[in-house]
Formats: C-alpha cells, structure tokens, sequence
C-alpha cells in the first residue's frame, strides 16, 4: 500500500467514495476516472481490485476506532465513557450510505472485517463497564453478562436484523443501545 502523501489522500477519497457509493458497483478504470488519478495510482493504493476494497474497508474501520478511542480517552468519568464509546461509534457510522452497508454484507471480506470490528467493539464496551463498575461509576452490573448482551446487539445491528426490526439504521440504532446502556447501568443521582 502506498504509504506517501498521495497514497494517504487517495485512500481518504477512496474511503469517503465507498461510504457514500458503495464499493461493489465500481471497476478500477471508473474508479481512477472518479479520483482523477491513473489505474498505476490505484494500484500503489493495492494490488488488485479487491485488495483495493479491502484497504479502503479496514482503513475506514480502523480510522474510526481510533477516533473513537480519542473521545473515549478525553472522558474523564469512567461512568459516563460507555455512552461516549457507543456514541461516537454511532457518529463514525453515520456517514454510510446504505449501499455501503449492503455491498459489506454482500462481499465477504469485507463482512469479515466488519464483523471482527464489531467483536472488538463488544469487547471495548465489556471492558468499559468492568472499569467503571470496579471504580463505582456505575451501578454494580455483571459486565460479562452486560457485554455480552451489547455484543448480541452489536452483531444484529451489523446483520441488518435492527434495521429489519426497529426501522433504525446502523448509526441510530448504536445512538439507542447508548442511551439503553447508559440507563441501565448509570448510577442513580
């Protein structure tokens, strides 16, 4: 992948590309042609089509995480951060079109490192509410029991089976399990 300044400007087009128009709809020449560079550019980016999709899908991801983890980390109040975490996860959804959500779950590779994403996310928010109910923070909740549950959620949201249920898209639905978590284990004032 090409690491110099044009490689990392390429990959922010590519990525805002692909959340606003998918990815599976799209060759390499029309590609290049959109991004106003060369199939050659688009080949320092990676080394195949798919491979192209597959840096562009984990750079967003990745990205994203760690956008994430920067608000997270500003949060002084360990109680108060598992709403940060699943609110800003909300926010970096929020700029995916709904084709973008259908061509990962269409495309296998890139559904995989969606769902390893989301795995991680469940995690995160575990270890988030073990931190805060050890500090008192929050109310004294099973947090396995709890990250587990978030984790049952993440993965439908992932799947499309809140969207199907509920009429929510990715993004609102994390903005509702922030607000349900957060009012589940919040400590009373």
């Amino acid at each position: 992948m090409a690491t110099d300044a044009r490689g990392a400007a390429l990959l922010d087009e590519l990525i805002a590309l692909y959340l606003a128009e998918g990815f599976l709809g799209f060759g390499v020449g029309e590609l290049a042609a959109r991004l106003s560079c060369s199939r050659t550019t688009l080949y320092q980016v990676a080394s195949s089509k798919e491979q192209i999709v597959l840096t562009a899908v984990r750079g967003y991801f990745r990205r994203a995480a760690d956008r994430i983890e920067e608000r997270v980390d500003a949060e002084p109040d360990l109680g108060v951060r598992i709403q940060v975490y699943l609110a800003a996860v909300s926010d970096e959804l929020a700029p995916a079109s709904d084709r973008f959500y259908t061509d990962i779950a269409a495309y296998p590779p890139a559904r995989d490192l969606y769902e390893e994403n989301t795995r991680r996310a469940a995690q995160r928010v575990q270890d988030i509410i073990l931190a805060g109910v050890t500090a008192g923070a929050l109310r004294p909740v099973n947090a396995r029991f709890v990250g587990a549950a978030v984790a049952e959620v993440m993965t439908a949201i992932q799947a499309g089976r809140i969207e199907a249920a509920a009429g929510l898209d990715d993004a609102d639905a994390y903005r509702a399990l922030s607000d349900l978590v957060f009012r589940a284990v919040d400590r009373p004032a």
